[in-house]
């Protein structure tokens, strides 16, 4: 059985740092992502990883962001450094099993499964 479960959201102040992990259990996953969502706003994709190593970043998260797949844990992490008050959102973890051209990792209607999300509030 497919399943995600995020962890590691919180409260910060701004210019503070957080970690989410995302538990990966089930399935062989070509694309795997973090896609966040603020109240009122639309979904939208925050960082990606892909089967073959490659990262794929949101302009708003670059250089501050770093996601990474640990292997033997089985977690797709995130790194957030610099927070800052626009960042608060709810962060869900997404995953899809056929690999995405470069083009669509942000696309959340291509990710077939996804976490319940993890709250991240960063006040100023």
């Amino acid at each position: 059985q497919v399943q995600l479960v995020e962890s590691g959201g919180g409260s910060v102040q701004s210019g503070g740092s957080l970690r989410l992990s995302c538990a990966i259990v089930g399935g062989n996953y070509q694309n795997l992502a973090w896609f966040r969502q603020a109240p009122g706003k639309e979904r939208e994709g925050v960082a990606a990883f892909r089967s073959d190593g490659a990262t794929y970043y949101a302009d708003s998260v670059q250089g501050r962001f770093t996601i990474s797949l640990d292997s033997a844990k089985n977690t797709l992490d995130l790194q957030m450094n610099s927070l800052k008050p626009e960042d608060t959102a709810m962060y869900y973890c997404g995953a899809r099993l056929f690999r995405l051209a470069r083009g669509n990792w942000n696309n959340q209607e291509l990710y077939s499964y996804w976490g319940q999300g993890t709250q991240v509030t960063v006040s100023s």
